[in-house]
């Protein structure tokens, strides 16, 4: 299926690479067979639309660009802190052949012949994928050109100027109201798009778009903010009274919650929504194993957000900012060590036991990471199930809308965060105590939340960090929510007591030391060779250092000279320069 695919994109869609040009918007009609040829039928369809789940459907597997990294050094907002980014060196905007695609097929369909409810489910599959589109252009440049059919190589609005976020935004809304309405409940095995999918990415788009209009006064939107507020709430209660998903607790508590990410398949998971199966029968793998140890490491602004076991904060404990790695995971929300690789960890789950590179901060992200050997079998060869939406995220849509809202309650705060926390054995959320204990660390990370619901509103957003951690979603919630003072602050690694030796795995014998210089080891003189043969042996001042000389949290090099973040401009991204210079309507917005 998928070489048939390929043979009959290439045939209607060309070959030309996509630019802001003709190339991207139109094609040669040389290059293209003639539509009369084509969307006959359903089947006819079915095939073409094979096509947007192989260019347009992914399953993140990380929070890069977030404050959930520590060191990520070269990504667009390590750039982007370190005034790295321009519209001379930004890359982005090359990928509108993928809406052609979709707007060359619902330019076609009206000679579609068939089942009528069988046709509107494909043009539902259509215009979802149009939606998914924009709500990322929207969340990158806020306003765009807007274009709902292929253009030709005489179409005047070929080179429009950007069309307003708000036109742009009720577009994506009527493109996921028309799919809802007329998808199928379920295609398949959960691979496709279906009702409920719409329903999530419903639900996460206008919880994005109305928390940005809320909290981004430099839109001027405010007064429409509560509008998509209210339908995120809505979508997402469409997805809980059907009653066809729920939380998972299939295994023992925080087995439940690894199962969600390094199973083999999630077809019969009732809390995934939408999946994607890779398989070495199909001939197609993931790189999940990457996020273990390889180019990043989670930071500890993430580990200190994990409350304690009882409930309580990790950051009400005293001296919380000097307790070092192994104590960072001593009663702890169980969530914590299925996403960061614990002491005791082993990746061939036998002895063998895995170390942590301190270079890259310590702390290792651990979800996503195929437990099994057998499934890790090399670049693009990882064959676990990944999870595009699943009904957690639902929970936490409805739950934050209502809260934004100010119309959250208990009952519905025991439907959705205290469903999540209860598959892992961790306490109730109570409403009044959220909003009487207010924490002071929250409060001070997201300082302009305020109003009656202050602390429901920081609560839930500290269980959306924690639930969806490196689920790909963490950077556009920080974006959403003006909070650019988390991407300014340096990011930080485990905390380090002295320079010397360190035990990572817990079994009170050191398996590394972090020494001030190649020359000076005297910190570990009195290590035995026996052991100290053994010890991997990391040098300050190379890519990482220690925050008060000797001692402290580890930093990076990157920020020696620290991080900018300029509000609002750096919440947006600058259009490359060759395409103003190709386009001379598309003009920058907000600084750039």
């Amino acid at each position: 299926m998928k070489n048939k695919w390929l043979l009959l994109s290439l045939t209607i869609l060309g070959v030309t690479a996509a630019s802001c040009s003709k190339d991207f918007l139109q094609r040669n009609p040389q290059t293209e067979i003639s539509p009369d040829a084509f969307f006959n039928t359903p089947t006819d369809l079915n095939t073409y639309v094979n096509g947007f789940y192989d260019n347009q459907l992914s399953s993140p597997f990380d929070d890069a660009n977030s404050d959930n990294i520590s060191s990520y050094t070269g990504s667009e907002m390590d750039k982007l802190v370190h005034n790295g980014i321009t519209p001379s060196t930004i890359g982005g905007w090359e990928d509108w052949d993928q809406l052609r695609r979709v707007n060359f097929m619902l330019d076609n369909v009206y000679k579609t012949q068939g089942d009528a409810a069988e046709i509107a489910h494909y043009v539902g599959v259509a215009r979802y994928f149009r939606a998914k589109f924009y709500f990322a252009k929207i969340a990158a440049y806020s306003d765009v050109p807007y274009y709902g059919h292929a253009l030709s190589d005489v179409d005047s609005s070929m080179y429009k100027a950007r069309d307003p976020r708000a036109v742009v935004a009720d577009s994506v809304l009527d493109d996921l109201q028309y799919a809802v309405d007329h998808l199928k409940e379920k295609d398949g095995n959960g691979t496709r798009v279906n009702k409920y999918a719409a329903l999530v990415l419903m639900s996460r788009f206008c919880l994005f778009e109305g928390t940005f209009r809320k909290y981004h006064d430099e839109l001027n939107l405010q007064s429409s903010a509560n509008k998509f507020l209210e339908k995120a709430a809505w979508a997402a209660q469409q997805v809980m009274d059907s009653k066809k998903f729920s939380v998972y607790t299939g295994g023992n508590g925080a087995a439940s919650y690894r199962a969600l990410f390094v199973s083999t398949a999630l077809d019969n998971n009732p809390e995934i929504i939408q999946w994607r199966d890779y398989q070495a029968a199909l001939g197609i793998g993931n790189n999940s194993h990457t996020v273990l140890g390889w180019v990043w490491s989670l930071s500890q602004s993430l580990v200190n957000t994990y409350l304690m076991k009882d409930g309580t904060p990790f950051t009400a404990i005293a001296g919380y900012d000097k307790i070092g790695f192994l104590g960072s995971f001593s009663n702890r929300d169980p969530r914590l060590a299925e996403t960061v690789a614990y002491p005791g960890f082993s990746t061939t789950m036998d002895n063998i036991l895995y170390v942590a590179k301190p270079n890259l901060g310590g702390y290792d992200q651990l979800k996503f990471y195929p437990r099994d050997p057998a499934l890790r079998k090399g670049w693009n060869l990882n064959y676990t199930a990944l999870p595009i939406y699943r009904f957690g995220e639902v929970l936490l849509n409805y739950a934050e809308a209502k809260a934004e809202l100010g119309t959250i309650t208990q009952a519905d705060i025991d439907a959705t965060i205290n469903k999540l926390r209860s598959r892992v054995q961790m306490p109730d959320m109570n409403m009044a105590a959220a909003n009487t204990n207010i924490d002071p660390v929250l409060a001070t990370a997201y300082a302009n939340v305020s109003g009656a619901s202050k602390g429901v509103i920081l609560e839930v957003r500290r269980e959306r960090r924690v639930e969806l951690a490196c689920e790909g979603l963490r950077a556009n919630d920080v974006n959403r929510w003006k909070a650019g003072n988390l991407l300014k602050e340096a990011p930080k690694g485990m905390y380090v007591p002295a320079v010397g030796a360190i035990d990572m795995t817990g079994d009170n014998v050191p398996d590394i030391a972090i020494l001030p210089t190649l020359a000076d080891s005297s910190s570990i003189d009195n290590i035995p060779w026996s052991i100290k043969k053994n010890m991997g042996r990391y040098y300050l001042n190379e890519n990482f250092y220690l925050e008060n000389g000797n001692s402290g949290h580890i930093m990076f090099a990157a920020d020696r000279n620290g991080r900018t973040f300029i509000e609002p401009k750096f919440y947006y991204r600058p259009i490359p320069l060759d395409q103003t210079v190709l386009n001379g309507r598309l003009k920058q917005i907000f600084g750039w």
